[in-house]
């Protein structure tokens, strides 16, 4: 048998451990999982016989060592701050490593070692990013070797509530990470390429400069642009197109309403709110409105941001209960952030039964004999129930594919790596479509590009 450690048991690891289990006999594997809480393995286990979990802390150096000197090889679904030491490790006792986070210098810096043992550390190997690499790769690819000459690349992502479980005015439920919803888009300016010319959002801006696409059979969305779209650009070989976009989809709606918050300064995490425990959620929304002794909250709210008593936005922050006195905030020391998010999590947070949805969607364009053409691909997945999601489907499918891959020899090629060649994306793609991870790709119309709108 063949062993493979995976490290970290949450959310992501439904799909993955399931496939790995299901591919077990055929493929000689032995899994084991790796935790500080193994409740939720045992339960994915469900007491296979060809795996087990064990108990793991991964700042325990000795244990964590040896957990993974037992390995072939190691997949570690932790915190991407994380996945360093775990790495470093595996480097060390020449292990090959799958993650899905993104690649930081840290992580970058093992790459000739890694070379030199030739060990495959694979990341960016989920969704986003990681699909969205991948079926990307895959349609640039295809246009230059069918001597096209691209000039414009758009990719955009979305986690969402599925329909049949919207049922609230935000349209939107969390259905990943919550404070990465929260603090979205801090820490610098968003930069991009349009027509031509850099272009940057301040955070203070970010929510009210958005764009709209429409999806067949699941209607229109709005979509913001992530913190930077030009890190990909020599990675993808789009040195010279004239505009370079990627951003987060939403519900159109959201990111006004959204902005109510970033305004008031809700979405703070830089410092924290004095005897947070002992405040009420009024008071919370209070705390960043000026003092007037003769004017309501509410009042005071509308006032200050210029909403309409009849506007939707109003409606939607009432369906948030932040104006409620008697609900308590009760959390020590919080930032604002960090307060928002545990009033979210009260309005936002699926029911047993909801179903999430993925949503993807790029735009290419490009120049061929003096023509200009351009295709649009999305893919929509939607999630089965709270243990199979969408987001732990195409999050962890593509992680164990590229597992097996590499224990199989068919991804050989050594180093820090992410899935851009097409010796990893290839094979990869054809193996999502039979879970319903599959692209509609159509020829539109190329609207083609004016420098006097830039």
């Amino acid at each position: 048998m063949r062993n493979i450690l995976i490290i970290g048991s949450g959310k992501s690891t439904a799909y993955l451990l399931k496939y790995l289990l299901d591919k077990s006999e055929s493929e000689q594997l032995f899994i084991t999982v790796a935790d500080l809480n193994i409740t939720q393995a045992k339960t994915l286990i469900a007491n296979h016989k060809n795996a087990k979990p064990i108990t793991l802390d991964v700042f325990n150096d000795s244990d964590r060592k040896t957990a993974i000197q037992a390995a072939d090889i190691v997949i570690s679904m932790l915190p991407a701050r994380f996945h360093i030491e775990v790495a470093k490790d595996c480097v060390l006792y020449e292990k090959h490593m799958v993650t899905a986070s993104y690649v930081d210098q840290n992580m970058q810096d093992l790459h000739q070692e890694a070379i030199k043992k030739g060990l495959i550390l694979m990341n960016e190997i989920g969704v986003d990013p990681g699909i969205d690499h991948m079926s990307a790769m895959h349609v640039l690819d295809r246009i230059r070797d069918n001597g096209g000459k691209l000039i414009l690349f758009e990719s955009f992502t979305g986690g969402l509530v599925a329909p049949e479980s919207d049922t609230n005015l935000w349209n939107y439920k969390f259905t990943w990470n919550p404070r990465n919803v929260v603090i979205a888009g801090q820490g610098g300016s968003a930069k991009f390429l349009q027509e031509g010319t850099y272009k940057y959002i301040p955070y203070n801006r970010l929510f009210r400069r958005t764009e709209f696409l429409e999806i067949e059979n699941f209607g229109r969305f709005e979509v913001y642009a992530n913190r930077d779209s030009l890190k990909y650009q020599s990675i993808y070989g789009l040195e010279n197109v004239k505009t370079l976009y990627r951003g987060t989809i939403r519900r159109v709606g959201f990111c006004k309403a959204w902005n109510i918050f970033v305004t008031l300064g809700m979405t703070d995490d830089s410092y924290t709110i004095e005897d947070s425990e002992n405040m009420s959620y009024r008071d919370f929304t209070n705390a960043f409105l000026p003092y007037s002794p003769n004017d309501s909250v509410e009042l005071k709210l509308r006032y200050q941001l210029k909403i309409d008593q009849d506007d939707i936005i109003w409606d939607k922050l009432l369906e948030l209960d932040i104006f409620n006195p008697n609900k308590k905030v009760e959390l020590v020391k919080a930032t604002p952030a960090q307060i928002l998010q545990k009033i979210l999590m009260d309005s936002w947070t699926l029911a047993p039964k909801d179903k999430d949805m993925l949503v993807m969607y790029h735009k290419f364009g490009y120049e061929k004999d003096g023509k200009h053409y351009q295709i649009d691909s999305s893919m929509v997945t939607l999630g089965q129930d709270q243990t199979y999601t969408a987001m732990a489907k195409t999050v962890g499918l593509p992680v164990a594919i590229a597992t097996i891959a590499i224990l199989n020899k068919k991804i050989t090629t050594p180093g820090v790596q992410i899935p851009i060649n097409k010796e990893v994306y290839e094979p990869i793609l054809k193996q999502l479509e039979p879970f319903g991870i599959t692209f509609i790709e159509k020829e539109v119309p190329y609207l083609g590009y004016n420098p006097l709108n830039r």
